[in-house]
């Protein structure tokens, strides 16, 4: 199957003031799921036990918080997330869409 990185097709479980959010699940084993940060915006931020994540940052740029660490990310940039990491995003004046990559079923 191919998709788009600007369109993982998939179903829209989320559209708010504060994003948009779409999870793929036609794979059997992984999630692919892309969230569209609007400007000022944040993350809720949570964490998974037992769960591994995969961020690639497709547009714009902002900081990425793993456990309270910030750290800068932008378009190119691709993030690990090890079990039980927790883990938010947030963006400045431009937004940020990111699509993530994780095993199993949305838990957060």
């Amino acid at each position: 199957m191919l998709v788009n990185i600007n369109d993982i097709g998939g179903e829209v479980i989320k559209d708010n003031k504060t994003y948009k959010l779409k999870d793929n699940t036609l794979l059997n084993n992984l999630v692919v799921s892309s969230t569209d940060l609007k400007p000022y915006q944040s993350t809720n931020g949570h964490r998974h036990p037992g769960q591994e994540e995969v961020y690639y940052f497709v547009k714009g740029a902002g900081t990425m918080y793993l456990d309270e660490i910030p750290r800068f990310v932008q378009a190119g940039d691709v993030v690990l997330i090890e079990d039980g990491v927790h883990h938010r995003v947030s963006c400045g004046p431009h937004g940020l869409y990111f699509v993530c990559v994780f095993d199993g079923k949305r838990s957060h």
